[in-house]
């Protein structure tokens, strides 16, 4: 079957027409480009497009989108991946057509038959192996034709045939027992492990595919003696090399480890060959270099240029590949995602001396997740704060009680790692990237789609590493995703995209101008008294002004001075201990001064704007100006010049009073308030008052109180306050608003206004 399917592949004068059902995955991929070099008309088809096969199309591919009968229609071949089920509608129009259906790796096998193949197999490194041995290959002055599963930047891409090339440098797959087609010259083992036992019984029946691999090596097999079943699979062999870090045929000595990259010295047969300094770190990776050496060696490639091309190899895409690094931090991408991998990438991540790794992992399917809970609780106590997503189910059905929390709970009963699990991807790297800090390495791990992750915090970390680099250390404080429900007083909200800290008017300034010269939106926020925000939280920036100058409060007399971040109770206070009166009823209000400035925030028949002697604010030109309270308008709840321009400061007057006085007024207050408004978390008055009626006596009068959605409900105490009982959302509280507003509007014909300021988004989308 390999020969003639062989001699029709390599037949130049008839090409052939060629469909790849599944062919956006890493392995169909790099087929299609493979039969495209070799001539044939190709096409190929998938639920969705990828970065490959957009390349693969400018070289020829058709692609189509999603799977149909018409795609194969009058081909001469189908290739399909171990993804496409039998009932796909593309693969019954070619069974019905009598059109030649293979297995990928069936089509490989044909290709490989037909030069001389090296195949790389093992349970993990294959792809950092197979395109190592590539690339010394080339590099040596041996042109070599390969097919690697993933893209590989020092090879150009992740697979390429040379019509003039004697061999074929190939990874082989073992998930599905094809490994045994392949017919090769030279076979890599580089571990067996029990995997895939989704599809296989047990590690018997792996050993035996690995041992056909082997039975069908024509000339040399390389194997790592540090794998104890390799040894056992290999050794004795006819043809045999063996590797490792000692008693083998070739030797890694004296490693030494810095800045990225792992230097050592190669030793055949206890004779010194040379020393070798890799171009990617990792231990695990001089063990793989050792295979690449041992191949060219028996090919004849001079050892200085295989030193010469091992220095140079920059790895694989999602192989502990870095995406991102700045003075700060530090991100990698890596596709492991078996508790081996994760250990050995683990220890490759602390040799680049990081102050903390931080790891988002996702977890690929749910058979294995089970079978190796314990494996990855203990393998990623290498780690110092880990996020578990839910389970990439690889076209596995879920399995009853299995999730990313499966794998937290083994990492709680195996160490002190601190652990959450995270189960929306969607979501997950806001978690993980708010917990960032400087000195930080961030690691995504899995073999799905986790990557998507890194690339969206690191769209983000770099613009804060841009604003860090114009600001003194202690100017600004700044991170990512803030969870808004830590700054709101009713405790609802999603993550601000930027969240930002100044602590003088200068960077406050600053900071403002840096977002708006970018297009980022800008909100300013204080205490979040009176603050709804919506779960999708806010896309862009917030100002937080509540550190340094914005908190500060100073007495002059009967002037009193208070930074705009300061808490409205904090001024209570200082003022009592000055012994101004007047001020005793911002005891019980939750905002700060900022915000109570922005609204004309008021209670027991005072308002802010009544003390205010003069605000200092930022302008919409960028300028900090001040202005007396005779020139600032101010209504009920709105002071127009403070929807354009952001308070930084304000002075108010009092009045000289005795401290039996003003405890007496102070007392008062705290006890109105605690008598007449609920404790639990809120926002304040949800509802402006209507004309003629208190918003809370008519939310009264309509028998609202106590009504709830979810933990959302209407205080007992106050018809106007919606309190949080436990973990409310946003959605729930606005929902209970809308109700709400439509008893009020049915019962009574009054439309009531919301007093309290509604921002952000109701769905993620950053």
């Amino acid at each position: 079957m390999f020969d003639e399917t062989s001699e029709r592949l390599l037949d130049r004068e008839h090409p052939m027409r060629i469909h790849l059902l599944g062919v956006a995955g890493s392995g169909m991929s790099g087929l299609a480009a493979l039969l495209l070099e070799m001539g044939h008309k190709v096409s190929g088809s998938d639920r969705v497009s990828s970065r490959e096969t957009e390349r693969l199309q400018r070289i020829g591919l058709a692609f189509s989108s999603p799977h149909s009968a018409e795609a194969v229609a009058e081909v001469d071949m189908v290739v399909f991946s171990s993804a496409i089920k039998a009932q796909n509608v593309a693969m019954g129009a070619a069974a019905e057509a009598g059109i030649m259906r293979l297995r990928r790796a069936e089509c490989l096998a044909a290709i490989l038959h037909a030069k001389k193949g090296v195949v790389v197999a093992g349970t993990h490194g294959k792809t950092t192996t197979s395109a190592m041995c590539a690339h010394v290959l080339n590099k040596g002055g041996r042109a070599v034709s390969h097919y690697v599963g993933a893209e590989i930047p020092v090879l150009g891409a992740n697979a390429h045939w040379d019509e003039q090339s004697e061999y074929l440098v190939a990874e082989g797959d073992e998930s599905d027992g094809t490994l045994s087609l392949y017919r090769p010259s030279h076979a890599i083992i580089l571990n067996i492990e029990a995997e895939h036992l989704d599809f296989y019984s047990g590690l018997d029946q792996i050993k035996e595919v690995f041992g056909k691999l082997l039975e069908q090596t024509s000339e040399k097999i390389i194997y790592c003696s540090e794998d104890e079943i390799a040894v056992e699979l290999c050794s004795g062999r006819k043809g045999a090399i063996s590797y490792g870090w000692k008693e083998a045929d070739y030797c890694a000595e004296d490693l030494g480890e810095g800045r990225g990259v792992i230097a050592f010295t190669v030793s055949r047969g206890g004779a010194e060959l040379g020393r070798v300094e890799l171009g990617i770190p990792g231990r695990h990776n001089v063990l793989n270099a050792l295979a690449a050496i041992a191949l060219a060696d028996d090919l004849g490639v001079d050892f200085n240029l295989v030193a010469r091309s091992l220095a140079t190899f920059a790895g694989a895409k999602r192989r502990f590949e870095t995406l991102y690094r700045s003075s700060r931090f530090r991100v990698i991408d890596d596709y492991g995602h078996h508790p081996t991998e994760i250990e050995a990438t683990l220890q490759t991540a602390r040799s680049l001396g990081p102050e903390r790794i931080v790891v988002l992992f996702q977890p690929h399917r749910f058979s294995r997740t089970q079978r190796l809970a314990e494996e990855f609780g203990q393998a990623l106590q290498g780690a110092d704060l880990v996020c578990v997503t839910d389970v990439y189910p690889a076209s596995e059905a879920p399995l009853e009680g299995v999730s990313g929390a499966t794998i937290v709970d083994a990492m709680h009963r195996h160490g002190d790692t601190r652990c959450q699990s995270q189960p929306s991807l969607g979501s997950a790297h806001h978690v993980i990237g708010n917990a960032l800090q400087p000195g930080d390495l961030l690691l995504t791990l899995g073999a799905g789609n986790v990557h998507e992750a890194a690339r969206k915090i690191i769209a983000d970390l770099a613009l804060l590493d841009a604003m860090r680099n114009e600001f003194e250390d202690k100017e600004i404080d700044v991170k990512l995703y803030e969870p808004m429900c830590r700054h709101t007083t009713i405790l609802v909200g999603g993550p601000a995209q930027y969240w930002a800290e100044p602590r003088s008017f200068s960077a406050f300034a600053r900071a403002m101008d840096f977002f708006k010269d970018r297009g980022i939106p800008v909100r300013v926020v204080g205490r979040g008294s009176n603050l709804l925000v919506r779960d999708g939280g806010i896309r862009g920036a917030v100002l937080h002004p509540s550190k340094g100058i914005f908190g500060e409060v100073s007495v002059d007399g009967e002037l009193l001075t208070a930074g705009a971040g300061t808490r409205f109770k904090k001024v209570a206070s200082v003022a009592e201990a000055a012994g101004l009166g007047g001020f005793s009823w911002m005891e019980g209000i939750p905002g700060n001064v900022g915000g109570g400035l922005r609204m004309n925030a008021g209670a027991m028949g005072s308002e802010t704007f009544d003390q205010v002697v003069s605000v200092t604010f930022l302008d919409e030109d960028g300028e900090i100006r001040t202005r007396t309270r005779e020139e600032i308008e101010a209504h009920y709840r709105n002071v127009p010049e403070l929807r354009r321009n952001y308070a930084l400061q304000a002075v108010f007057r009092g009045v000289s009073a005795s401290a039996a006085e003003i405890r007496e007024e102070m007392e008062g207050s705290h006890h109105h308030r605690r008598t007449t408004q609920p404790i639990a978390a809120s926002a304040g008055c949800i509802f402006k008052n209507p004309e003629g009626i208190g918003a809370g006596k008519l939310i009264d009068e309509l028998g609202l109180k106590g009504r709830g959605i979810g933990p959302a409900e209407v205080s007992g105490e106050h018809g106007n306050f919606i309190v949080n009982r436990g973990k409310a959302t946003a959605r729930e509280v606005l929902e209970l608003i809308d109700a709400i507003k439509a008893e009020a509007r049915a019962s009574r014909g009054i439309e009531l206004e919301t007093e309290v300021q509604i921002l952000g988004e109701d769905e993620v989308s950053f």
